[in-house]
Formats: C-alpha cells, sequence, structure tokens
C-alpha cells in the first residue's frame, strides 16, 4: 500500500471556491492518518498560494471558514506545500507563509510516478 498522497491543485479556479474546500479537506484527512502528504499548486490553481487570495474565498457563502482556513488547518496537520516555479515568478514575496518549497514539473511527474505515491488532481 501507498505511504504518500500527493495532490496537485492544477485545474481548481480561485473563482469556484466551492471547488476548494475538497482537495485540502482530503490532504488533512490523510495527514491525520499519518500518511505523508504533499499539496502542489501549479497552473491557475497556484493563485490560491498568493496572499489574500484564499483569505477572499468561502466555500459557501454563510461559512465563517475561509479557504485559507482549509489551507493552514492542513497545514498544521503536517501537509507540505508546494508551488511550482512559475508561481514563484508570479507573486514572489506574496506567497503565504506556509509554502514549503517551490518545485518543477519534473517533480510532479517523479513523485505521481513514484510506486508508493498515490495521485489525486483537482
Amino acid at each position: 500500500m501507498a505511504s504518500k498522497l500527493l495532490v496537485v491543485l492544477v485545474n481548481t479556479d480561485p473563482s469556484r471556491p466551492a471547488e476548494a474546500g475538497a482537495p485540502f479537506f482530503l490532504a488533512t484527512v490523510a495527514a491525520a492518518m499519518e500518511y505523508t502528504v504533499e499539496v502542489a499548486f501549479s497552473g491557475g490553481s497556484a493563485a490560491l498560494a498568493q496572499r489574500g487570495v484564499a483569505e477572499r474565498m468561502f466555500i459557501r457563502e454563510d461559512s465563517g471558514k475561509s479557504v485559507y482556513d482549509f489551507i493552514r488547518d492542513a497545514h498544521r496537520a503536517g501537509v507540505r506545500f508546494k508551488v511550482c516555479n512559475p508561481a514563484v515568478e508570479l507573486f514572489n514575496d506574496e506567497l503565504i507563509p506556509e509554502i514549503d518549497e517551490t518545485v518543477g514539473g519534473a517533480y510532479l511527474i517523479s513523485e505521481a510516478m513514484d510506486d508508493d505515491t498515490v495521485t489525486f488532481t483537482f
């Protein structure tokens, strides 16, 4: 059985906040189950790693919990957050403090191809 979960956010669009809860919730649950968990922001979803974006997103209008709250919960549970290099070039100093590392496409491919890793994409 695999011991690592890699969650790749590439299609989660900040303009559709209702979609943003599931990846962070599942990452938190997997970390609580003591799996190694990484969430990688890539493509348009990398905007979620920019300061201020996830803080203004709410999965439901009547929810008091922002998408950023879900990110912080996941990070506190042990989830490691990575962002692809192009996002760093776009947002640079404006990344959320939960970002642990910047990575390139080769990293995502090598991790996704590893037999010990299960990959979810959102």
